[in-house]
């Protein structure tokens, strides 16, 4: 990137336009739809801008400041003019093309310390060996989470372990990559530590059976009075029906592996703690409660107090006569889809080379029906209905596909390089951004290359609890941010022809054109390795 510039980013330029308005308040806001950034790029709203300043008048002087912004990452202005609508800023957009597309990106940042250490833990993995769709959920959530936070940097501990041969089939068919193995000996004396704490700990009582009363479980070891120790604590955000837990081996086992991942994140100076975030089921929570107290009360350190709870909605299946697991869902989300391929290309959809194809069609369609809907909400699968897997704008297969239309017409033009029909693309500082003119290419690059760091940024933030101990966290931005994308590099590609007549004088728009286009897969390409799937080359 350009020296003294910085790489343009949208979140520093509406940083300088509020400095520059020299009000606390955030007023200005960034346009995203075709129609209005006909007219502009950024707005300050005319009831902000009359709350801000007497009768709604920018001074002058303020409005020469905004004309002549600058500084890192700030986009350069054009025009600032008042209108009905409130201040209305226009960009110098063949610059801004480029300075983001001009220059090779800079080299990757040298390794060094991590940017913190998470825990996450995915209860849904302790459960049955048939993974339930209530279970599903959480787990491509703590996937695909996993992945958003080693993109900015955070080292990520993933628990539990895998022991069990028939799951991870599974996991492999989802494209989930989790650990397996066993810790061992370490596993056993934390154990038997958790054993030691219990025996000393004034909450803890024997389970005494009196006559009449049913028997206990042979691992119960004793019993735990939790709702005394949230109101001694002063603890919130609990549910108020805990009371008394039966601790079982089976419990301490499940702590005991989350103080092995804690210590693994902090040995050799890599922090005192890290944040340990417990994704389940709203079915599961209660019980990922318990366990939390549980450990608090047995493990009274900082990384306890640091527990968070990212709790996913419930999801409702219809027109299903019995409860699907999901390997049932990903089988029956395949064959739909391979239905769906046969119909669209015929014959050549039942290739072998196909197979693989088909699969990532399937695991993009189970992804984004999983992930594009905010964590807390309910999810409805209409088991029957296979057109949002297979068909429509939102859904995983139609973003591959448009992946895939990139691939080929790259594929295309590398194909016509070698015949002698076009030159090479020139290096990308030589290209002329000028000609970029169509309003589809302004509307890429400011709605998503552009903003495209901020985006992954934002979906990986792990906010701390409000009150209490449940966070929310917008884990569906990438998959919202895809189906958009796909849908207006879709509605661009079908109205403009790139690969033209092999005139010399059409060389500079196709060039200029090819290198957006190609910064665009780029992004498909990242946001995409963040869910675990691999682009494909052709569909």
């Amino acid at each position: 990137m350009e020296t003294g510039e910085g790489r343009p980013a949208v979140a520093a330029t509406l940083r300088a336009l509020n400095g520059a308005l020299g009000r606390p308040a955030a007023l200005w806001v960034k346009e995203s739809g075709a129609r209005n950034l006909r007219h502009r790029d950024f707005l300050a709203p005319r009831a902000a801008l009359s709350a801000a300043f007497p009768e709604g008048q920018v001074p002058g002087d303020i409005v020469a400041g905004v004309m002549s912004l600058g500084g890192p990452g700030v986009l350069a202005v054009r025009g600032c003019q008042e209108t009905p609508a409130g201040l209305a800023v226009q960009l110098r957009r063949p610059e801004a093309f480029r300075r983001l597309l001009g220059f090779p990106p800079g080299p990757a940042p040298a390794a060094g310390a991590p940017a913190g250490w998470v825990v996450l833990h995915c209860p849904a993995l302790r459960g049955p060996a048939a993974l339930r769709l209530r279970h599903l959920r959480p787990l491509l959530l703590t996937d695909h989470l996993a992945q958003l936070l080693r993109a900015q940097g955070v080292s990520v501990c993933l628990v539990p372990e895998l022991p069990e041969e028939g799951r991870r089939e599974v996991l492999q068919q989802l494209r989930v990559e989790w650990p397996c193995g066993s810790s061992g000996s370490a596993l056993s004396e934390s154990v038997s530590a958790l054993k030691r704490a219990l025996g000393q700990c004034p909450c803890a009582a024997a389970c005494e059976q009196g006559p009449g009363t049913a028997a206990l479980p042979e691992d119960v070891i004793c019993k735990v009075h939790l709702k005394s120790f949230v109101e001694q604590q002063g603890l919130v955000g609990y549910d108020p029906n805990l009371d008394v837990l039966l601790v079982t081996e089976g419990k301490l086992r499940s702590l005991a592996e989350l103080q092995q991942a804690v210590l693994q994140c902090t040995a050799g100076g890599q922090g005192s703690c890290c944040s340990i975030v417990h994704v389940v089921s709203c079915e599961e929570e209660f019980q990922q409660q318990q366990l939390d107290l549980l450990w608090r009360i047995l493990d009274p350190g900082a990384h306890t107090a640091l527990q968070k709870h990212l709790v996913c909605g419930p999801v409702k299946v219809t027109n299903s006569s019995s409860p699907i697991g999901a390997d049932q869902y990903f089988q029956l989300r395949r064959h739909q889809m391979y239905e769906a391929s046969v119909m669209k290309y015929g014959e050549l959809a039942q290739d072998e080379a196909w197979t693989e194809v088909i699969d990532s069609l399937t695991v993009a369609a189970i992804r984004f029906e999983m992930l594009s809907t905010a964590h807390r909400s309910q999810i409805t699968l209409d088991l029957q209905d296979s057109s949002i897997s297979t068909k429509g704008t939102k859904s995983g297969a139609f973003v591959m596909y448009n992946c895939a239309r990139l691939a080929t017409l790259f594929d295309t033009y590398q194909r016509a390089v070698e015949r002698g029909t076009y030159p090479p693309l020139p290096p990308a500082a030589e290209l002329n951004y000028s000609c970029l003119r169509e309003e589809g290419e302004w509307l890429l690059l400011f709605n998503y290359l552009l903003p495209f760091p901020e985006v992954l940024q934002q979906a990986a933030q792990l906010p701390a609890p409000t009150k209490g101990i449940r966070i929310t966290a917008n884990i569906e931005t990438v998959c919202k941010f895809l189906i958009q994308l796909s849908m207006d590099f879709s509605s661009y590609y079908n109205r403009v022809h790139i690969l033209g007549e092999p005139f010399p004088h059409l060389f500079d728009q196709m060039f200029a054109r090819l290198r957006l286009l190609g910064a665009v897969r780029d992004v498909f390409h990242s946001a995409l390795a963040t869910l675990h799937l691999p682009p494909l080359s052709q569909i």
